[in-house]
């Protein structure tokens, strides 16, 4: 049994992983990467034969890990994606957009003469059909046969909406071994998701490391922090909050805390707008899976009949009704995507808004180097929004206290389930270089033996 490392080696994005059998190979996630731009030949083409793939296995539907399987497709590959229910609807929804954002991409590299037609879209919606039709779905807990010398079990791991880790036994040569992939590892007492389960003793064990000498806020809870941002923001001076998130997982947590807040009257009722139509319709599944969520949240949206039960909140479906939200003149909650202001409504909220003392802008989550969120949050006094120099007047805060990744100890405690005379060998991936050698320190201190694997780097397993 041969790994390859194909992406997320050493870096955060393009998550990808062979896993090659006698006769049979299984690729582990099929991600974008975004160091490498998604118009970049590097995303186009794979270093193997897609047609020799038999089987995809899908952690969750975030486009670092998804994000190029249709490509995958359209270069030869023919066979099933396995991945939990949640996973399939959200993937959908995700890879339709990409294509809007790649045909938005060309449209206006067309539109500033930079190339004759703008770069050639990675995929198109058909090809993100041809994916759909792909998916086999599996729940949780539930061992599946697929052939006869493997089987596969999904563990939740929070993180997102049906998020997996994934446990492989493989009977080889009259041997049998376990490998694990835990997908992107989530957080304790996250809002809406399950805690991340335990995985069973295995013999090899790829680990992401995102958060790898990281660790998160512990001085206050989410609930404090909102409560005193909106205090601040909308109560005690008649302004108005900005919330800058992705529209799948953070938007829908986020909800759901205001929802709490607003009906336990924390505070006074404050208006509350959702301008994403991507966000609109990742809450539809979480409303259509509600069982996956966790008990509290369960418990919440029984009493109160439903999601949909959250009378401050209005989702703001098309550009006309974005636009009129700065006519609105009350108090108010916006949250809208980007989360780094790369792109998306959040840039004509923050156009109107970024020199209003009387805003408030709150980050939940990382901005990467060079984003116009990360300029704002090192405090920059001007940024630029179409073709404008602006002034920074609004007030610039930020919480990781949503951040949907398990922090150092986290993942030095997913490890850890594992016995270190047991488990052969600990694979980190998916982190930057300075996060896997962190948490590479802290593992080989508990004597585990642990890889940080090159780019296409291969081991025998």
């Amino acid at each position: 049994m041969k790994l390859t490392i194909l992406g997320a080696a050493e870096q955060v994005t393009g998550s990808m992983h062979l896993l090659q059998l006698e006769n049979y190979n299984i690729l582990i996630d099929c991600g974008l990467d975004y160091e490498k731009g998604t118009f970049q030949n590097e995303n186009l083409y794979f270093t193997f034969d897609p047609s020799s793939i038999d089987v995809v296995i899908l952690t969750h539907a975030h486009i670092d890990h998804s994000g190029n399987l249709p490509t995958l497709i359209r270069m030869g590959f023919n066979g099933q994606i396995l991945c939990t229910a949640p996973t399939a609807e959200l993937t959908e929804i995700l890879l339709m957009d990409s294509v809007n954002v790649f045909l938005s991409k060309q449209n206006r590299s067309a539109r500033s003469k930079r190339y004759k037609s703008g770069p050639t879209p990675l995929y198109l919606h058909k090809h993100v059909a041809e994916t759909v039709d792909r998916f086999v779905v599996i729940s949780f807990h539930k061992e599946f046969r697929i052939n006869e010398n493997i089987t596969l079990t999904f563990i939740p791991v929070g993180h997102l909406l049906g998020a997996a880790a994934v446990v492989l036994t493989v009977n080889e040569n009259g041997s049998t071994k376990k490998i694990a992939f835990t997908g992107d590892i989530g957080r304790k007492n996250y809002p809406l998701l399950v805690d991340p389960q335990p995985l069973p003793q295995v013999d090899y064990l790829v680990c992401e490391s995102t958060y790898g000498g990281r660790f998160h806020s512990r001085d206050t809870t989410l609930e404090q922090k909102l409560i005193e941002t909106i205090t601040e923001s909308c109560i005690k001076y008649p302004g108005r909050l900005i919330i800058p998130a992705f529209s799948i997982g953070r938007t829908q947590a986020l909800a759901y805390m205001l929802n709490k807040i607003f009906s336990e009257k924390r505070l006074p009722s404050v208006k509350v707008f959702i301008d994403s139509p991507l966000a609109s319709s990742a809450t539809e599944i979480y409303q259509k899976y509600e069982h996956y969520l966790n008990l509290e949240a369960q418990n919440f949206y029984k009493n109160k009949n439903g999601q949909s039960d959250f009378k401050e909140l209005s989702f703001v479906s098309d550009k006309r009704e974005s636009s009129s939200i700065s006519n609105y003149h009350e108090p108010c909650i916006i949250i809208s995507s980007a989360g780094m202001l790369e792109g998306g409504r959040i840039q004509d909220h923050l156009y109107y808004n970024i020199q209003n003392y009387y805003c408030t802008i709150l980050f939940i989550g990382y901005c990467a180097k060079g984003t116009l969120g990360h300029r704002l949050l090192r405090g920059d006094p001007i940024i630029k929004l179409r073709n404008r120099d602006l002034m920074v007047y609004a007030a610039i805060k930020q919480t990781d206290l949503l951040s949907g990744h398990g922090d150092h100890n986290d993942l030095v405690n997913t490890v850890k389930q594992q016995a270190p005379n047991l488990l052969k060998k600990v694979f980190l991936v998916h982190g930057e270089i300075n996060s896997m050698k962190h948490l590479s320190t802290a593992l080989a201190q508990e004597n585990y033996h642990v890889v940080l694997p090159k780019k296409d780097e291969t081991f025998e397993l």
